[in-house]
């Protein structure tokens, strides 16, 4: 890399409602976010409106990188783009990998320690893409990542009526959804009950990981890597948009890892206002 800098790397992110450095949810960009941060990398958000996502994507000419079952594109965020490599990256997990090789001495180092990382949760939510896992550099991580996202996807019904979306963005799943308006994604009484107590249950393979190095509260004790960053951003979608007695009740489950791993990352949480798309 050069000494000189063309300027910060630009950051998409979808925008929730105002002010939207404080209602950011989406856990993808929030891999990325925390990633940014760890790299200590310069960067300026872009707050995208969910029915902007697909041109905006185009805009910057990055493919959809999932699909539909039914085969069809689905444009999502996050993307980067760095003008000090005229790169444009546009999934977390590929963003990561792109920023580990492209600034691999920055900020608090490595992302991609070597670890064991064979969690696996089967069970996936209907109708949601899942990342990819990606053969050869990372595969591990990759497999991870695929697993952690289907444990929280299949859970995601609880978050989903606490996003603070705008009107638009609402539309936007209810049309991909299928369903006539924001409140059949409502899970409340008895069938709520049931899930939170699943999503419990169903974490707990995952907070064995995290009980592996004493020291904590890192799944290699007191160093992070990219694999808490994952978990990471599902547990700031779960902090903002689950009531606030579900999300302490998360935060406590299985001797309160899922809580300390949260806290920790704090340091690479930061979030600027950015500008609009």
């Amino acid at each position: 890399m050069s000494s000189t800098s063309a300027g910060p790397i630009l950051f998409y992110d979808i925008a929730f409602k105002a002010p939207r450095e404080s209602t950011n949810c989406a856990p993808n960009p929030w891999k990325s976010r925390l990633a940014l941060n760890f790299k200590g990398v310069p960067y300026s958000t872009i707050w995208v409106p969910l029915p902007d996502v697909e041109k905006v994507r185009r805009s910057v000419k990055v493919a959809a990188c999932r699909k539909f079952g039914d085969g069809s594109d689905y444009y999502t965020l996050p993307i980067i783009t760095d003008p000090n490599t005229d790169e444009a990256v546009g999934d977390s997990f590929d963003i990561a990998v792109y920023l580990q090789k492209t600034y691999p001495d920055s900020g608090s180092g490595e992302l991609f320690p070597e670890q064991k990382l064979d969690y696996e949760f089967t069970e996936q939510a209907s109708g949601v893409p899942l990342s990819e896992i990606r053969t050869g550099d990372y595969e591990e991580y990759a497999r991870f990542n695929k697993n952690v996202d289907a444990v929280f996807s299949a859970h995601v019904i609880l978050m989903l009526q606490g996003m603070l979306l705008e009107p638009a963005g609402k539309q936007v799943f209810v049309k991909r959804a299928g369903v006539p308006s924001f409140d059949a994604f409502a899970c409340v009484g008895e069938q709520r009950e049931k899930v939170l107590s699943t999503f419990e249950k169903n974490l707990e393979g995952l907070s064995m990981f995290l009980k592996k190095d004493k020291s904590g509260p890192f799944i290699l004790g007191n160093k992070a890597s990219y694999a808490d960053l994952i978990i990471g951003g599902w547990l700031r979608m779960a902090s903002k948009s689950l009531p606030q007695a579900e999300w302490e009740a998360l935060r406590s489950w299985h001797g309160g890892v899922f809580g300390q791993l949260h806290d920790a990352l704090d340091r690479y949480a930061q979030t600027d206002k950015g500008r609009e798309a």
